[in-house]
């Protein structure tokens, strides 16, 4: 079999990441733009052993759950477009139970409830590229660019506030590239970005820009420097969202357009929620970020002690302490922490990037002892991996919930509880 063979397939069912399972021949092909119970035709991408990539040219005998696709919604981050809003998480859920199944050798995981909410400008949070005067999110696999207000994942306020600044920084540095970090608050009120430049030359070109309308700021650095580096050009460099806390307490969380948040403006607040909800005794947060959790976790009575490494996150969640006496900042790497002396825990909050734990940080977890570990997770695989070790060292499986944070993708947040 080579690449533009055409091949006919029954789709099984969905593969961590979007793409769906079936047989060829004896092979595993993972194939694009289908659905669990279809039968295609596809024309294979790539073979590699006994795998098979391919992409649907034709659908025989379709599922009642698919929808037509715009022709924006050929852009990055739309592996799901053409299948309804329902099923869309209930195959996040199959992909986090075979999972835990296949990766983390969990025999009786079943599929557990994903929550979810609009698929229309729900992103606050994006990274764009500007190339040559056009700027837009990449296309699935390419780096072809695709139009950001037809892929519908800005508000269209939002996407036309790109589209002026893209149209301001090309008329300083028409031939100039750059990476566009933007971010807004949950009700779109306030909008900034943050430019890192490829050539440090076009710094200088930008210091004569103007403010652009709908954008309360923006920044810029040049790549390959410190991430606290840059200079503002001009207006505000955090955004402010306002949280419910458990007991009605507003909590303030201002986050910059380079420290990592969480971007589904429908859905954080029930993410909070969740995760509050969870919490028993003396908390530590790990991998805090901005704070999300290390505040509401306050606002619900907690004593906190928050870690963050990375430098703009840490910044971030220094500033928004500031007004929490119950929580204690620690700006070190999550690995370095666990090693010091063993505070009081009852809880301990772990949100990692999508690599999941290092063996480091899941040795210095469980020698901590904690009696409740609460895991938010991005990515189901290395999730998996590390409840097994979790489990091997003594904790056990409690609640699982899924959140669709990501639609129209094959990405899922979940969170879980583990007990000792």
């Amino acid at each position: 079999m080579k690449p533009g063979t055409t091949i006919t397939l029954d789709v099984e069912r969905p593969a961590v990441g979007g793409r769906m399972i079936g047989r060829y021949d004896g092979r595993v092909v993972f194939v694009a733009g289908a659905i669990p119970g279809e039968r295609v035709e596809a024309r294979v991408e790539r073979v590699q052993k006994q795998l098979v990539w391919a992409e649907t040219t034709r659908v025989i005998a379709a599922s009642p759950d698919r929808v037509p696709v715009p022709p924006g919604l050929a852009c990055g981050g739309q592996v799901l477009a053409h299948v309804s809003d329902d099923r869309q998480r209930a195959l996040k859920a199959e992909m986090l139970v075979d999972a835990f199944r296949r990766v983390g050798k969990i025999a009786d995981a079943q599929p557990p409830a994903v929550h979810g909410g609009p698929a229309d400008g729900y992103r606050t949070r994006a990274r764009l590229h500007l190339r040559r005067g056009q700027v837009g999110f990449f296309e699935e696999g390419t780096h072809r660019l695709c139009d950001v207000a037809a892929s519908r994942q800005l508000a269209t306020t939002s996407a036309a506030a790109v589209a002026r600044l893209a149209e301001a920084v090309a008329a300083a540095m028409p031939n100039g590239e750059a990476e566009i970090e933007w971010a807004e608050d949950v009700d779109g009120s306030t909008r900034i970005a943050h430019l890192t430049l490829g050539d440090g030359r076009d710094a200088a070109r930008l210091t004569t820009l103007a403010p652009v309308d709908g954008i309360a700021g923006v920044s810029c650095s040049v790549a390959g420097e410190d991430r606290t580096d840059g200079h503002q050009l001009w207006g505000a460099d955090r955004v402010v969202d306002t949280l419910r806390g458990r007991h009605g307490t507003a909590i303030a969380i201002a986050h910059g357009p380079r420290a990592f948040f969480q971007s589904n403006r429908y859905l954080l607040q029930d993410l909070v929620d969740d995760v509050a909800g969870r919490l028993e005794g003396p908390v530590v947060d790990m991998y805090s970020g901005v704070g999300l959790f290390a505040l509401a976790a306050a606002g619900a009575g907690h004593a906190v002690t928050a870690v963050e490494g990375e430098a703009a996150s840490a910044a971030d969640l220094l500033h928004n302490a500031a007004a929490h006496p119950a929580v204690t900042v620690h700006h070190q790497a999550v690995e370095r922490h666990l090693t010091g002396t063993r505070p009081e825990v009852g809880t301990i909050v772990v949100d990692p990037p999508r690599t999941g734990l290092s063996e480091a940080a899941a040795r210095g977890i469980v020698a901590w002892r904690p009696a409740r570990i609460v895991y938010v997770s991005c990515d189901p695989a290395t999730l998996a991996r590390d409840l097994r070790r979790l489990i091997d060292a003594g904790y056990r499986l409690g609640s699982v919930r899924g959140f669709d944070l990501f639609p129209r993708t094959g990405h899922v947040e979940a969170v879980v509880t583990l007990e000792r």
